[in-house]
């Protein structure tokens, strides 16, 4: 089976073409269009800007996919769009693009959750770390802990099986991949901030700023960035920006850490899977490689290219997903959530 997955919820216009030959899930193309240099310049997101400039570069960006892949629209089995969360605008470029093709190619059309799309980028190839040898072939398996963190979305799941999953608990203020941003806001960095904060971090002493863990001692699932946040806002002395940058790196990953293997021991199981743009920080995915090691966890982490919004996870998750009976009735939802 091959399968079309068109991902417009930010501002990446991306669409790759997937199949999943001898129970693989392979990637013949995956094209993502960006217009985060334009964000840049004004340190975020302008949602009616980003929608502008996937208008633009929607089509192209198929065109290439299918050139790319070696295959025809023919040999397309099925689409598969984000359908929410996300930006309003942008998820209508999607969503009217990929109805649209469905009826004039005459394809099954699947709709998928891109909150879910980013755990399944974990089943489409096996994650390499350097040096960590044990328990990293193959796919995940279940029942398994999820593990998200990005730019809006810090949540942890149980997942029992394909379309089976509880939510246990995610964050009650900014995300992890947002407190990344603003805090690198604050010591004048550019946005986004989560790359620029990690790469500094590298040359700085983790432990030269005493900041808050948030709700790390809770005993439930739930986060909290927002006071963390307020922390470095308040250290009056910002010179350091390295040593700043890596204490605050520090404080972000000891809590995603800690929250997320009391998860997978709570609930017994031997599979930890991480997904979203914060996925590709590798102070977070060393550590939890460390602490899943010496437990006998199985860790799944995306390469990089596949931790940020790309068409690849979206039609990853199609194959364990029903396509709509009418392709007219899908409406873009921007506040969709993990559990409907």
């Amino acid at each position: 089976m091959i399968i079309l997955g068109i991902e417009t919820s930010c501002d990446e216009t991306a669409c790759a073409i997937l199949t999943n030959n001898d129970k693989r899930i392979t990637i013949l193309s995956n094209i993502v269009a960006s217009s985060a240099l334009l964000q840049a310049k004004y340190g975020g997101i302008i949602p009616e800007q980003a929608a502008r400039e996937q208008i633009k570069s929607i089509i192209p960006v198929i065109e290439e996919s299918l050139q790319a892949s070696g295959h025809r629209q023919q040999e397309i089995d099925a689409i598969a769009v984000t359908y929410g969360p996300g930006l309003i605008g942008s998820l209508l470029v999607g969503v009217e693009t990929a109805k649209t093709l469905a009826l004039i190619w005459n394809k099954p059309l699947i709709p998928v959750n891109h909150l879910l799309g980013h755990f399944y980028a974990n089943w489409i190839t096996p994650t390499h770390l350097p040096g960590v040898k044990a328990h990293l072939e193959g796919v995940p398996s279940f029942p398994c802990i999820g593990l998200l963190v990005s730019g809006g979305h810090t949540d942890l799941v149980l997942f029992t099986d394909h379309g089976k999953y509880k939510y246990l608990g995610g964050t009650r203020d900014d995300a992890a991949g947002e407190c990344f941003d603003k805090c690198a806001r604050l010591l004048g960095l550019p946005y986004p901030g989560g790359p620029i904060i990690s790469k500094l971090a590298q040359e700085g002493n983790p432990k030269a700023f005493k900041l808050p863990r948030p709700m790390i001692n809770s005993k439930d699932f739930d986060f909290s960035f927002s006071g963390l946040k307020t922390a470095v806002a308040n250290i009056t002395d910002k010179s350091k920006v390295a040593d700043l940058a890596a204490s605050i790196q520090q404080a972000i990953v000891d809590v995603l850490v800690k929250k997320s293997i009391q998860a997978v021991e709570k609930y017994q199981v031997k599979n930890l899977i991480v997904a979203g743009g914060v996925a590709a920080n590798q102070k977070l995915v060393s550590e939890l490689a460390v602490s899943c090691q010496s437990s006998a966890i199985r860790l799944f982490v995306p390469p990089p290219e596949l931790c940020t919004d790309n068409g690849a996870m979206i039609a990853s998750a199609a194959f364990f997903q029903k396509a709509l009976k009418n392709p007219l009735s899908l409406q873009a939802d921007p506040n969709l959530a993990l559990v409907t």
